[in-house]
């Protein structure tokens, strides 16, 4: 809860891919709030009063999940921001990182077979989701897969950091 605060206040990109985490464990759970008092929120310091806001969190968390509500909205607002930088704007330092990650996009997506309506933000988070997911198992990853990881994450960098711009602003650029 504290992280994914913190992480939605700094970075929208890494607080997608966290959320996505904390989704994949609580599915693992069988979204059951016992099982994650149990073995999650258990494990957390503090008094009953914080480990209840923890739980609480959780458990709404699961109600939004069941739902499909979690991230979603947010991953369309970055494709809504980065159709606008690109089209809008003409962010020229993102459309540079954008080309920098085209190629390696159109190569993810044959890959994955990701329908065609899955946006190059959505693609990229995706991609640097199971990136994570393979080096958490410690798995061989080869260059040419980290240099496309890079791409991806310097552009989704610049789109959060974007993001936040104009959420502190509370306008479109």
């Amino acid at each position: 809860m504290l992280i994914a605060r913190e992480k939605r206040k700094s970075n929208v990109a890494e607080y997608i891919l966290y959320m996505w985490q904390v989704e994949d464990m609580l599915r693992a759970m069988q979204m059951d709030i016992e099982l994650v008092n149990r073995n999650v929120v258990s494990q957390f310091g503090g008094d009953d009063a914080a480990r209840k806001e923890i739980s609480d969190w959780y458990d709404n968390l699961i109600e939004m999940m069941r739902k499909e509500e979690v991230v979603k909205n947010m991953v369309n607002e970055l494709t809504e921001l980065h159709y606008h930088l690109l089209h809008n704007v003409q962010d020229m330092k993102y459309k540079q990182l954008f080309m920098m990650a085209a190629n390696n996009l159109l190569d993810y997506r044959r890959k994955t077979n990701l329908p065609e309506e899955v946006s190059d933000v959505e693609l990229a988070l995706h991609a640097l989701y199971g990136h994570l997911m393979l080096r958490l198992q410690k798995k061989e990853i080869n260059s040419q897969t980290t240099m496309a990881m890079e791409t991806f994450s310097r552009m989704l960098a610049y789109l959060a950091l974007r993001y936040k711009e104009v959420e502190e602003n509370e306008e479109m650029i």
